[in-house]
């Protein structure tokens, strides 16, 4: 399943990726002026309750690396972390992680502890806080109901920054060397690189004296970027070091899943967009509840994903999705 997945990221994303690096670059300066801790933790809060995190059975920290934490359907806890001089750091780390934690308080509480109680996979678990993220929380939708509320607090930093020229910021596309810090076309080059070298471990086909090397030389051809030290290359991710060979794919798999479900979602919600616009999130999560949480492990990930959109996992979804937003935030033809 994850070689045909990746040869389409290769061959599709990568033409899409070249035409947005030769549009006209767009600017989210903005996120790089003074952003006071609370105000961005105030306003992180406001959002994860409208989304619906139950903050009577869960709450959120602060941690170096977000991460969300589980102990039970009634007690889910998220972190996230904060710059105040770069505004997108501490806002879609709480959106991801409040995506996490809305399939973990969703699970059947009375199954705690055994199959049915528990997310069907990584992937689909990554697809909750993909979708969350991203399909809603980087929309023109989203924004067209939180963007007021956002420029209250922050009346310096926004007054003159328009609806549009925020959205287009929040979606800007920029090959980097840090996986974590990747916009949502770039990611996934990120990941693929992992992937590929992990297969080349286990094949045989690549040393480990030899992975500084190899590393550089799939960044470059993929995005265009070199690592200055192993630090910001090979080094940057805990997951090898703790033995977590085969991860990494569960991060592209749930933005492609998650593709998919909001898809669905939105044809069997009359006017989501709209709905999303006047913040009115509950029936996405009422139906991301009946179709995914309630299931727990009941079925695999790809049959739950063909009982939920009628087909397995299709990189067209994702590609269709990709592909319409990018092509509006850096007016491709």
């Amino acid at each position: 399943m994850l070689n045909p997945v990746f040869e389409m990221v290769k061959e599709q994303l990568s033409l899409l990726l070249k035409k947005i690096t030769q549009a006209k670059q767009v600017n989210n300066d903005f996120f790089h002026k003074n952003y006071p801790k609370q105000q961005q933790w105030d306003f992180s809060i406001q959002v994860l309750k409208q989304m619906g995190y139950d903050l009577e059975a869960g709450r959120q920290d602060y941690s170096e690396h977000p991460f969300t934490t589980s102990f039970a359907p009634n007690d889910v806890r998220i972190t996230t972390r904060v710059d105040e001089n770069n505004f997108s750091s501490l806002l879609w780390s709480s959106i991801h992680e409040g995506g996490h934690a809305l399939y973990e308080q969703g699970l059947p509480a009375i199954e705690y502890g055994m199959p049915l109680g528990t997310a069907a996979s990584l992937g689909i678990h990554e697809s909750q806080s993909r979708l969350w993220e991203n399909c809603v929380g980087r929309s023109k939708s989203f924004w067209q109901y939180f963007y007021p509320k956002l420029q209250q607090p922050f009346p310096g930093q926004l007054t003159n920054i328009t609806l549009n020229d925020f959205y287009k910021g929040v979606n800007k596309v920029q090959p980097s060397l840090i996986r974590t810090e990747a916009d949502e076309v770039t990611y996934h080059f990120h990941v693929m690189i992992r992937y590929e070298i992990e297969k080349a471990l286990l094949e045989n086909n690549l040393s480990v004296k030899d992975l500084p090397g190899a590393w550089n030389e799939m960044y470059q051809k993929y995005l265009g970027v070199s690592s200055p030290d192993d630090k910001h290359g090979i080094l940057q991710d805990v997951h090898w070091s703790h033995g977590m060979l085969g991860y990494f794919p569960t991060y592209s798999l749930g933005s492609f899943y998650a593709a998919q479900f909001f898809e669905q979602a939105g044809k069997e919600i009359n006017g989501l967009p709209a709905k999303i616009e006047n913040g009115e999130l509950e029936l996405l999560l009422h139906w991301l509840r009946e179709k995914i949480h309630k299931f727990g492990r009941q079925y695999r990930s790809d049959d739950l994903c063909k009982k939920v959109t009628g087909r397995g996992l299709d990189f067209s979804s994702f590609m269709n999705y990709i592909s319409k937003k990018y092509a509006g935030v850096y007016d491709l033809t």
